[in-house]
C-alpha cells in the first residue's frame, strides 16, 4: 500500500508540474504528459518497475474508453450527415491514401501484410488534441485549412472505431495469438472470420438498442432521486457496463462506448453525462500518456538513432505528401493548403492505444511496437516545428504575393469609422440608418468585401496610416469612431487623431478596464467597453427573473452604471502605465472602497435611502466629463 501511494504521488506531481508548463509553452497537454512520463521514467527512474508501469497503463486505458464515449456524445447523427461530404471526401482520402502508402512501404520492407496494414492504419491518424489546441491558439480554426483539418480529425476519430473492430480479425487471420485479452478475446480468436464479424455486428446492434431504448429511461429514473452522486453512478455504469459487455465477446470496449455516446448525443441528458464522465476521462487519459512516456524504450533511440529518426521523418513526409494531394484535389490553395498539410503530418495519441492493442493481439511484436511508440512520440514532439514551418512559409507566400494597394478614397463625410468588425458594424448601421453618412475604413480586405456584398460601402486600407486618414477627411470630420480589433493599433489611431485634431470628437472601443485607462490617457472623448452595456442588460434580466419588477431591476442597473462610471474616472487617475493592477496598492485600496459603496447603494435603493450620487454626479443623459462617460 505504501509503495502504491508513493508511486501515485510521483505520477501526480509530474502531471501537476509538467502539463501547465507545456501548455504555457504552447506545446499542448498531451506532450506535457508524455514529457512528464519521460522524466520520471527513462530519465529519473521514479516510475516503478516495468510491471508497475504496465499495470498502470492497463488501468489508464479506460480513459481512452471514456474519451470515445465523450466523442460519441458530440457526434449527433444529423450533424454527421450534414458534414458527410467533407468527412467522406477529404477525411476519407487522407486515411485511405496514407494507409495504402504505408501498407505498400511495409510490404517493400518485407513485413507481413497484417503488420503492414496495421501500421498503415495506426500511423494514418493525427493528434486531435495537439492540432485543435494549436489551431485555436493561433486563431486558424476559421481558415479554409483549419476547417479542413478539423473535418479530417473528426473523420479519424470516427475511423478509430472500425480500426478497433478490424484488428482482432487481422490477428485471427495471422499465425494465431495467445490469450492476451481474457476469455472474450480467446472466444473471438477461436471463431472463423465470418462468425467473428457476426458477433461483432450483434454486439454493436445490442449497444445501439440499449442506447436508444434503455439508457434514457434509466437516467430519468435515477434523476428523480435528485442525488448528484447517483448521476455520477449511472454515467459510470453506462460506460463500465458497455465496456464489460464488449470485453465479454472479445471486442474493443471503446467501440461500444463510442456507439452508446452517438446514440445519446441527442438526449436531454447529454450534457449531464458529459459533465459526470469528463473529469474521470481527463485524469485517466493523462495517466495513460504518462505511462506511455515512462515506458518508452530510449535505449533503442540511443542505439539506433538514425533508424528511429529516419522512420519518423519518412512517416511525416509520406503523410504530408498525401495531405498535400488531398488538399489540392479539394480545391485548397496557397496558405490553406500548406496549413492543412503541415498541421496533420504527425502521428496521433490514438496510435499509442492501437499499438498496445495490436501488441496484445500478437499482430506486432514488442520490439516493433516499442520502436513505433518512439516514432509516434517524436512526430508529435515535431508538431510545434511543423507549425513554425507553416508560419515561415505563410510569411514567404505573403511577401511573394503582390501586396494589395489601399483603395482610392473618393468620399469624405462627417463620421469616420475605423474598423468594421462586430463592434464597428453596429455603430455604422445605427448612424447610417438614422440618415447620416459615414466613411468606413478597415485593413481586412475580406471584411470590406463582405460588407460590399451586403450593399454597404467601405474602403480597404490601414486606418492608422496618416495618408489613409487624410484621404478619408480627418481634417474636416466631426467624429472619429476608433473600433479596430487590434488594441495597440486602436490606441495609436486615437493618439494620432488627437494630435492632429484637438477639437475632434473621438469615440473609442475598449476591451477592458486597462484599455479604458490607456484610451483615457490618449484623450479619447467617449470610451465604450465593448461588453459592458450588454452585460448590464443581462444582469437586469437576471434580477427580473429573481422576482424584482422591471422598474426595480432598471433602477438597480442605472445605479450600477452611474457608480461604475464615476468610480472608473477616479481609478483612471490612479492607474500607472506598465504597472499591473494587482500590484498597484493605491488602486486596489480605492477599488475596494468603491465596491463597498456600490454594494451599499444597491442594497439601500429600495429601503428608502437616497442614492449617494443622486445629487452629486451627472446623470446618464447629462454632458459627462472627458473620457469615461460610457465606459
Amino acid at each position: 500500500m505504501a509503495a502504491f501511494l508513493l508511486i501515485s504521488a510521483v505520477y501526480l506531481s509530474a502531471m501537476v508540474v509538467a502539463v501547465p508548463i507545456s501548455a504555457r509553452l504552447g506545446l499542448g497537454s498531451v506532450l506535457g504528459y508524455l514529457m512528464a512520463g519521460i522524466v520520471i521514467g527513462p530519465v529519473l527512474h521514479l516510475a516503478g518497475t516495468a510491471g508497475d508501469v504496465a499495470d498502470l497503463q492497463h488501468f489508464a486505458e479506460f480513459g481512452v474508453v471514456m474519451m470515445l464515449f465523450l466523442i460519441g456524445l458530440e457526434l449527433e447523427p444529423r450533424q454527421l450527415w450534414a458534414m458527410r461530404k467533407r468527412l467522406v471526401g477529404l477525411g476519407g482520402m487522407q486515411i485511405v491514401g496514407t494507409t495504402v502508402s504505408l501498407f505498400v512501404l511495409g510490404l517493400v520492407l518485407h513485413q507481413t501484410w497484417q503488420v503492414a496494414l496495421t501500421l498503415g492504419l495506426i500511423l494514418s491518424l493525427s493528434s486531435t488534441a495537439i492540432v485543435l489546441q494549436t489551431l485555436s491558439e493561433k486563431s486558424l480554426m476559421k481558415t479554409g485549412g483549419g476547417r479542413g483539418a478539423f473535418a479530417v480529425l473528426l473523420t479519424q476519430d470516427i475511423a478509430v472505431i472500425p480500426i478497433l473492430a478490424l484488428l482482432p480479425l487481422l490477428a485471427a487471420s495471422g499465425a494465431g495469438s495467445d490469450d492476451h485479452g481474457g476469455p472474450g478475446a480467446q472466444f473471438m480468436a477461436d471463431l472463423p472470420g465470418w462468425a467473428a464479424t457476426l458477433v461483432t455486428l450483434g454486439a454493436v446492434g445490442l449497444v445501439v438498442v440499449l442506447g436508444q431504448f434503455a439508457f434514457r429511461p434509466l437516467f430519468r429514473f435515477v434523476q428523480a432521486a435528485r442525488l448528484q452522486e447517483m448521476n455520477t453512478a449511472v454515467a459510470l455504469l453506462i460506460v463500465v457496463g458497455i465496456a464489460a459487455l464488449m470485453n465479454m465477446v472479445g471486442l474493443s470496449p471503446a467501440l461500444g462506448t463510442f456507439l452508446a455516446g452517438v446514440m445519446l448525443a441527442g438526449s436531454e441528458f447529454r450534457h449531464e453525462l458529459e459533465a459526470q464522465v469528463a473529469p474521470f476521462k481527463g485524469l485517466l487519459l493523462g495517466l495513460f500518456f504518462i505511462t506511455v512516456g515512462a515506458g518508452m524504450n530510449f535505449t533503442m533511440l540511443f542505439d539506433r538513432p538514425v533508424v528511429v529518426m529516419g522512420v519518423t521523418v519518412l512517416v511525416i513526409a509520406i503523410k504530408a505528401g498525401v495531405l498535400f494531394a488531398a488538399a489540392r484535389m479539394a480545391g485548397m490553395a496557397g496558405r490553406d493548403r500548406i496549413l492543412f498539410t503541415l498541421s496533420l503530418a504527425q502521428a496521433g495519441e490514438f496510435g499509442f492505444v492501437l499499438l498496445s492493442y495490436a501488441m496484445g493481439l500478437d499482430i506486432l511484436d514488442q520490439q516493433l511496437a516499442e520502436g513505433f511508440l518512439l516514432v509516434i512520440a517524436l512526430s508529435m514532439l515535431a508538431t510545434p516545428l511543423l507549425f513554425i514551418l507553416y508560419d515561415q512559409t505563410a510569411a514567404w507566400l505573403s511577401e511573394e504575393r503582390a501586396p494589395r494597394l489601399p483603395d482610392r478614397i473618393d468620399d469624405q463625410q462627417p463620421v469616420i469609422i475605423a474598423g468594421i468588425g462586430r463592434f464597428g458594424q453596429v455603430v455604422n448601421r445605427l448612424v447610417t440608418n438614422a440618415g447620416f453618412r459615414t466613411v468606413v475604413l478597415d485593413h481586412d480586405l475580406d471584411t470590406i468585401q463582405l460588407m460590399r456584398r451586403f450593399g454597404g460601402k467601405g474602403y480597404f486600407g490601414d486606418p492608422t496610416r496618416p495618408q489613409i486618414l487624410a484621404a478619408a477627411g480627418l481634417e474636416k470630420a466631426s467624429v472619429l469612431v476608433a473600433a479596430l480589433d487590434d488594441r495597440d493599433a486602436n490606441l495609436r489611431l486615437v493618439r494620432y487623431a488627437r494630435e492632429q485634431r484637438p477639437d475632434l470628437v473621438i469615440v473609442a472601443r475598449a476591451r477592458d478596464r486597462v484599455g479604458v485607462y490607456e484610451l483615457f490617457d490618449a484623450k479619447a472623448d467617449h470610451i465604450v467597453r465593448e461588453m459592458f452595456d450588454s452585460s448590464l442588460r443581462a444582469g437586469r434580466y437576471v434580477l427580473e427573473n429573481l422576482g424584482l419588477s422591471q422598474y426595480e431591476a432598471n433602477e438597480l442597473e442605472r445605479i450600477f452604471y452611474r457608480h461604475d462610471r464615476a468610480g472608473l474616472r477616479e481609478l483612471a487617475e490612479l492607474w500607472k502605465p506598465g504597472v499591473p493592477l494587482d500590484q498597484n496598492a493605491e488602486y486596489i485600496r480605492r477599488s475596494r472602497e468603491l465596491n463597498a459603496a456600490l454594494e451599499t447603494a444597491l442594497m439601500e435603493r429600495f429601503s428608502g435611502s437616497v442614492d449617494p450620487l443622486e445629487n452629486g454626479a451627472a446623470s446618464q443623459d447629462e454632458a459627462p466629463e472627458h473620457g469615461l462617460d460610457a465606459a
